[in-house]
């Protein structure tokens, strides 16, 4: 799946973006869950690796593109059916996973900037990190890339970026990790390591919904809205918005 998200993003002459998946027919599909820390160099860590057999079907997943040690790379969640009808949920594993069919997907390239995986040494772990892209300046909508840091509460993040840029009203998408999760319409989520995606996100009039998939270290899934100013980061998130 990483050379053929490489691909596709090379024909329209873009290195770094957001692609949303439907729909798409994967077969093998390798992932991972959150899960605790073996050290305490991490404030959370990945299960071992989940390898359903047969063709799962992804029903909804969030990629963000970017580069690792100079080539194409992205940074998947997303939530699937595998082949035995269980509906599950993770970190999808780029280099081990493969599209079983052609599908098409919704993308929005980065210009200007770009996703790139540095070392980050609040959390010990090799993280994107949005640069300075300045060869490529292609006009389109007016919108940013950005990381949320550790600790951050994510709706209150992305409102302060738009005030800053004096952005009323935007479209957000995006992949990354709570503290568990505080909902208004779904019960909360203690797990203290998580994987998320927004399924839904938007500002209007300065404030920020977010609608999210979530799944928790015991591989439960759970969807709702985001109950503002109560979700702080865990290890990262990754944001694309841009202006309507």
């Amino acid at each position: 799946m990483n050379d053929a998200v490489a691909a596709a993003l090379e024909e329209t002459g873009f290195s770094s973006g957001y692609i949303r998946l439907r729909n798409a027919r994967v077969n093998p599909l390798r992932y991972v869950i959150p899960a605790p820390s073996p050290d305490g160099a991490h404030a959370a860590w990945y299960s071992d690796t989940y390898a359903p057999d047969g063709t799962a079907v992804i029903e909804d997943a969030g990629m963000v593109v970017g580069r690792r040690d100079g080539a194409s790379f992205f940074h998947c969640h997303g939530v699937w059916r595998t082949a035995d009808g269980q509906r599950r949920m993770g970190h999808l594993l780029p280099l081990e996973s493969q599209l079983a069919e052609p599908v098409e997907a919704e993308a929005w390239g980065a210009s200007g900037a770009r996703f790139d995986v540095q070392e980050d040494p609040e959390t010990n772990f090799r993280l994107f990190m949005p640069v300075s892209s300045p060869d490529d300046t292609r006009s389109g909508m007016r919108g940013f890339i950005c990381r949320v840091r550790p600790n951050e509460e994510i709706g209150e993040a992305i409102e302060a970026l738009c005030r800053q840029h004096g952005i009323e009203n935007a479209v957000v998408h995006g992949v990354g990790s709570v503290v568990g999760a505080v909902f208004e319409d779904a019960p909360e989520v203690p797990s203290f390591a998580t994987e998320v995606l927004i399924t839904q996100g938007e500002v209007r009039a300065g404030k920020c919904r977010l609608r999210i998939a979530i799944v928790d270290i015991d591989g439960v899934i759970t969807e709702g809205t985001l109950s503002p100013g109560a979700n702080p980061v865990c290890v990262t998130f990754e944001l694309a918005l841009h202006e309507t």
